[in-house]
């Protein structure tokens, strides 16, 4: 009971494929040995491709301003002018002067004589140049530390998916055994079945891409995606003095400077002998003026410091970066030989199928990495759809035990 499902299948497609080829019998078929002409299917080739998902695009990145270090100068105190007095200058002038004039002696020297004093100008009168300086306030002023500049801000763009199918598998045609229905005239419907010619659909794999569409709406790359932003100036402060009222000068005036002398005066009518004396004299020396004071302007330099400052080089901007397209791999199949039907082959006969046989078969199967079900001996759904996947991934004909297929498996019956 065990050969009998696998027996009715090798017979019913020997049945059905002689059918479905008009009938005759196989030409030099020998007695004790059974054919059938079987299904041998398309023969592909995979092959990969590439796809692209991802087109090449350009990157906008920006370019950040350079600057350079500039050292200025300001000034921090204004240039003003000085005063400098040129004093008056004098000559000496010695002068005699009578301290007692020339007269008898007196009969009593101590009485015949009066002291008065008598006061000589050594200096006279004049005029001296004093400065008033110059007077200064304190103010605070702004300086450009770093210049005004530019900044580019770039815009991520708005990126759309876009789904394409692409075809991975060409249309075909293959013969589908079906099961007849009620129409069967058999006593067993399960002796029934017909060979169909049908179409099998191409397939297709749905790739999806991205579109950059630009920031504007425009649906051009990159179009918008990039402002340019103003960077104000930066100050900073320092103080500075600053003329407010110039140096001047003023004249001062100096008295004159006198001297005190006593002088021995006779008294009239003082009594004196016949002796003559002598008269007194004494030096002064006194100064008279020569040049008037006065002044000269001297120019006092402005006192400056100087300062680090930044300046522009080169304005902000961008630059395109190119970004490489993106490819997905997909594996396509080429049809490399058609199937169909092959010429009429050797099968295994029913009777010689035994439980030995059909477990060398699952073991076979099994090896070779195929799941055949249970090692039971039995012809059962799981071997057979085991047989025929192995046929069906090593190029044999497919649908019935032909000799070429137990030759790869390796068995021989």
């Amino acid at each position: 009971m065990a050969k009998t499902p696998f027996i009715l299948f090798i017979a019913l497609a020997t049945a059905s494929f002689v059918h479905a080829q008009g009938g005759g019998n196989p030409p030099n078929s020998q007695p004790g040995k059974c054919y059938a002409k079987c299904y041998i299917p398309n023969q592909y080739e995979l092959y990969p491709e590439q796809v692209m998902v991802k087109a090449a695009a350009t990157r906008l990145a920006p370019v950040a301003a350079e600057f350079e270090t500039k050292d200025i100068e300001l000034t921090v105190k204004d240039a003003a002018t000085q005063i400098l007095p040129v004093p008056a200058t004098f000559t000496d002038v010695p002068e005699q002067v009578v301290l007692r004039p020339e007269g008898k002696r007196p009969v009593n020297p101590t009485s015949a004589y009066e002291v008065s004093t008598v006061r000589f100008m050594i200096r006279p009168e004049h005029t001296r140049i004093v400065e008033v300086p110059a007077v200064h306030e304190t103010i605070t002023e702004k300086y450009e530390i770093q210049a005004a500049s530019t900044r580019v801000e770039i815009v991520t763009p708005r990126y759309d998916n876009v789904s394409e199918r692409i075809e991975i598998k060409a249309p075909s045609t293959k013969w589908v055994k079906k099961q007849v229905g009620p129409e069967c005239l058999g006593s067993n419907p399960e002796d029934c079945f017909v060979w169909c010619f049908v179409e099998e659909p191409a397939q297709y794999q749905t790739i999806t891409s991205r579109v950059n569409l630009g920031c504007d709406g425009s649906g051009v790359e990159n179009s918008g995606c990039t402002r340019v932003v103003e960077v104000p100036a930066k100050y900073g402060t320092y103080t500075r003095k600053r003329l407010k009222i110039p140096a001047t000068y003023r004249e001062e005036t100096v008295p004159a400077e006198y001297r005190e002398f006593q002088l021995l005066k006779l008294k009239p009518g003082a009594k004196t002998y016949d002796d003559i004396l002598h008269a007194e004299t004494a030096t002064v020396t006194t100064k008279a003026l020569t040049n008037k004071a006065s002044h000269t302007e001297e120019t006092v330099p402005a006192e400056t410091k100087m300062f680090t400052v930044e300046v522009v080089k080169s304005q902000a901007t961008y630059r395109e970066e190119d970004e490489p397209a993106e490819f997905a791999t997909v594996t396509k199949r080429k049809l490399v030989k058609t199937g169909g039907f092959s010429d009429w082959r050797e099968v295994v006969c029913g009777e010689k199928l035994t439980g030995y046989s059909i477990m060398q078969i699952q073991e076979a199967l099994k090896a070779k990495g195929y799941e055949p079900g249970p090692l039971d001996n039995s012809m059962g759904e799981s071997t057979k759809k085991a047989l025929l996947l192995f046929q069906k991934d090593h190029g044999l004909p497919q649908g019935a035990l032909d000799l070429e297929t137990l030759k790869a498996l390796g068995i021989n019956i």
